[in-house]
């Protein structure tokens, strides 16, 4: 897409912004393609720590949004600043999930406690579908006929797809009748983590930029 994008345009169109939003913080470049079409390449990146928990289970959780995306704007109408976007991004987002230790440094599970020190460290990650569709509505243009600084919007949504969830402790050094039980409500865990990360698999898009066109 790079390679056809530059074929079409030449350097003196190039419109680069810097934006921020929910895909964090990054940048794209605008390079036109027709009277009312677009081209936008960029990237972003976001880093987040909440606290979290399923009907289970308390965590720490660690968002890290990374994203790559290819963009195609289409402007209804050549006079406005309105635009439908679509494209695809390579989708790097993902969550560490960090078990959270209650009184006494122990893990609620499952409906029962685990002491900590005999269980281990209790992690899980949180991936989804590394090529993700993007559909959305904005407002901005970058354009042969309008130079100088610029503002932008995008609303819309990033489908990344299904969960894909792990869970395991780092060690279990109690008996094996614990750790035996341990291992089941580590997988029957990791099912309900997968459930509540099914939430995002529609992840909202909303930027805001500021930008320069050469």
């Amino acid at each position: 897409m790079f390679a056809a994008v530059s074929a079409s345009a030449n350097a003196d169109d190039l419109g680069l912004q810097g934006d921020i939003g929910t895909t964090g913080v990054g940048f794209h470049a605008t390079i036109p393609l027709r009277e009312n079409l677009n081209a936008r390449l960029g990237l972003g990146y976001l880093g987040y720590s909440y606290d979290g928990n399923t009907r289970n289970m308390d965590y720490r959780l660690h968002l890290k949004a990374n994203t790559y995306d290819a963009l195609l704007d289409w402007y209804p109408s050549k006079e406005s600043a309105f635009r439908v976007t679509a494209g695809l991004a390579y989708n790097g987002n993902k969550i560490e999930a960090h078990g959270a230790q209650g009184a006494g440094g122990s893990y609620r599970l499952g409906g029962g406690t685990y002491d900590a020190a005999a269980v281990g460290e209790v992690r899980g990650r949180v991936s989804f579908n590394k090529i993700a569709p993007y559909l959305g509505i904005g407002w901005g243009r970058g354009s042969r006929d309008e130079k100088g600084w610029s503002f932008s919007t995008d609303i819309g949504v990033l489908f990344q797809g299904n969960a894909k969830t792990s869970l395991s402790s780092s060690g279990c050094s109690a008996s094996t009748a614990v750790c035996g039980q341990l291992a089941a409500d580590l997988a029957r865990e990791n099912r309900e983590l997968r459930k509540e990360a099914d939430r995002f698999k529609v992840y909202p898009v909303l930027r805001v930029g500021i930008g320069y066109t050469f």
